[in-house]
């Protein structure tokens, strides 16, 4: 029998992420397992400092409680408030979600993928398939499509309207 005690989702803020985050919801809900959400911001450099109006704090300690906040928000919104969320600073988004889903046990990870393809896809990597490649457990990938197999429930698409 299949358990997924541990569902971690990686967000970006895209939608395409938030399709990924149905998905990662209703599966960590029919199992009765935890929903963990991580998301990773880039590495900032010192010379980004200068754009901080704050002045010498840590750029990267600002970042992540920005992203914090916007990532709490995004899953209040999403009925999701039960979720783990967190953030995580790396150059290598990939790694970092392998690392953060060893962390937490998952059972599988979510994850969604642009759909690039050709220079693009060479220049940008696929961090999906970087996790699929490198991760211990399974790895659900939701790509975009013009059709949406994760429909929302009514009271939740007239409430947005």
């Amino acid at each position: 029998m299949i358990q997924l005690n541990s569902v971690l989702v990686a967000f970006d803020f895209s939608e395409t992420s938030g399709y990924a985050l149905q998905y990662a919801q209703n599966l960590a809900s029919a199992f009765g397992g935890r929903l963990h959400v991580v998301h990773v911001a880039d590495v900032i450099s010192t010379s980004a400092a200068q754009f901080y109006p704050e002045g010498s704090a840590d750029p990267e300690a600002k970042a992540i409680e920005l992203a914090m906040t916007q990532l709490r928000a995004y899953l209040l919104a999403e009925r999701a408030q039960d979720a783990e969320p967190a953030v995580r600073v790396a150059r290598d988004p990939a790694r970092e979600i392998v690392e953060y889903a060893r962390e937490i046990h998952a059972d599988l990870i979510v994850v969604a993928t642009h759909g690039r393809a050709g220079v693009s896809r060479v220049i940008m990597g696929s961090v999906a398939e970087h996790v699929v490649r490198t991760a211990r457990c399974p790895v659900l990938v939701v790509r975009p499509s013009e059709y949406a197999v994760v429909v929302p429930d009514s009271v939740n698409a007239a409430a947005r309207r």
